[in-house]
């Protein structure tokens, strides 16, 4: 009992934990969920999230070029064809953070502040990283949200902004958006 005792308390010491942790999608790499459960400033839609993994302004950039748009309403009601239906996209960024608090550190540092000494790790007590996600929503020419389960269109949606994300993920240069086909 007293080996355990001492391994959990070095393990303690020696570890940062874990405070908050950006969520992670089982399974797949989307997910279909209320964007107000995901963030708490989002609107209350459900939305078509996945991870992004490239620079700030890239899919700002990327949906600029695709859509044609000249940087007029990029990201708001931006239309688009799916089943001879005019549909309108908008999309979000979202930023979760991982955060984790480096007890050993702060210890250190309280018991060296207690002995009247100064400081070592003063602004090294935590580690955050952030993660940014795309956060899409879709409407019908009537305002019905395309993505919730009674929607006629819902499984076309969802392959359709699969291959959005897909496309988005791997294009590197958004000016050869301009040569391909449309479908």
């Amino acid at each position: 009992m007293k080996k355990l005792l001492a391994i959990a308390i070095v393990f303690s010491f020696t570890s940062c934990i874990p405070v908050k942790i950006a969520p992670r999608f089982k399974n797949q790499d989307y997910k279909i969920m209320l964007a107000k459960k995901f963030q708490k400033d989002m609107p209350r839609e459900t939305s078509f999230i996945f991870k992004d993994s490239k620079d700030a302004e890239e899919f700002y950039n990327y949906i600029n070029k695709k859509y044609h748009l000249n940087h007029i309403d990029v990201g708001y009601n931006v239309p688009f064809e799916l089943e001879n239906e005019t549909l309108y996209l908008s999309y979000y960024e979202a930023e979760r953070t991982d955060e984790k608090v480096n007890l050993p550190f702060a210890l250190i540092d309280a018991k060296r502040e207690s002995n009247g000494n100064s400081r070592l790790f003063e602004g090294n007590y935590g580690t955050r990283t952030g993660h940014w996600y795309i956060i899409l929503t879709v409407y019908d020419k009537n305002i019905k949200n395309c993505l919730i389960d009674k929607h006629p269109l819902k499984e076309k949606t969802i392959q359709y902004l699969k291959e959005l994300k897909q496309e988005y993920l791997t294009t590197q240069n958004y000016e050869e958006l301009l040569l391909t086909k449309k479908p």
